[in-house]
């Protein structure tokens, strides 16, 4: 299997890397920016026709969820005009595409979880860039897999649970969110899940190509997430002290980009068509010194 990775400095990229290195059965190409502008179409197509890759993941992304607001071109070439590029070489080499994808699709008002099947309503620039990735992906290459996931989370970059470590070290008190719920999601489990699917592709199996939903479960609001953080890094005596928590409402903490309050996904099909259950984000943070650097 020849496996061309996008983005493999970020969250989820830097665990595929890791981890597909480990299969001697691989050959992989892991590509940043500074190697791979992906809105530089004619520089993914010499990539993609160079390497001739079995499957191309893309884990490259504008996730500046509010800089987004004010950069919308920029969010434009990197979550559409980019993966609209990659999965255009990938039907010229006969490749298949795995495009990483969001929550922020969906309006974020629904009572329940939300399906693939749900009608989308992104609400700002970042989940209209994403949903315009996604159609373009579709529409480019016939073998195609649309990963949308939420709050995802990793012992690299930036994210909720290094940003709570760092906020807890220092202040004794914090306002957290309290009306916003969805499923924190483990990066090296996404990379899990995209492997697992692009082997079946690789073993000829029949495959359904589309959308899936893949997230993390419990449920919870970004409160309780903080408090189960708290809780877990004063056990392991990585905070000395955990800050006193208060749940605040969405309007208390205004952002120029809006949230969704629900961002709960249903993993169901998934599961059903490849056997990859949702993200045990928990057993992901037992070992939260990891998050701490």
């Amino acid at each position: 299997m020849r496996v061309l990775i996008t983005g493999c400095h970020g969250q989820v990229g830097s665990r595929l890397t890791e981890q597909l290195a480990k299969d001697a059965n691989t050959e992989v190409l892991a590509l940043e920016r500074a190697s791979l502008d992906i809105t530089n179409q004619e520089a993914v197509d010499t990539a993609v026709s160079e390497f001739k890759p079995t499957i191309i993941i893309n884990a490259a992304a504008h996730t500046a969820v509010d800089k987004a607001e004010e950069e919308v071109e920029l969010s434009y070439a990197i979550n559409c005009d980019g993966p609209s590029y990659l999965a255009q070489a990938a039907q010229v080499v006969g490749a298949a595409i795995l495009h990483i994808s969001t929550d922020y699709v969906f309006e974020g008002n629904k009572v329940g979880l939300y399906s693939e099947n749900d009608t989308t309503n992104p609400q700002g620039v970042y989940g209209k860039s994403k949903l315009a990735g996604e159609i373009a992906v579709a529409q480019a290459c016939d073998k195609h897999i649309i990963l949308r996931t939420s709050w995802v989370f990793s012992e690299h970059g930036n994210n909720f649970v290094k940003t709570m470590l760092r906020l807890g070290a220092t202040r004794d008190a914090l306002n957290i969110v309290g009306d916003q719920f969805g499923g924190p999601t483990y990066a090296g489990d996404i990379a899990e899940a995209l492997i697992q699917i692009a082997k079946r592709i690789k073993q000829g199996n029949a495959i359904d190509y589309g959308v899936y939903h893949f997230s993390g479960l419990p449920h919870m609001s970004w409160y309780d997430f903080a408090s189960d953080i708290f809780n877990i890094a004063a056990e392991q005596g990585v905070v000395l002290a955990k800050p006193s928590l208060t749940s605040i409402t969405t309007e208390q903490y205004p952002t120029p980009a809006k949230r969704p309050s629900n961002s709960c996904l249903n993993t169901k099909k998934i599961t059903d068509a490849f056997s990859i259950e949702a993200s045990d984000w928990q057993a992901a943070l037992k070992n939260i010194q990891a998050y701490t650097g």
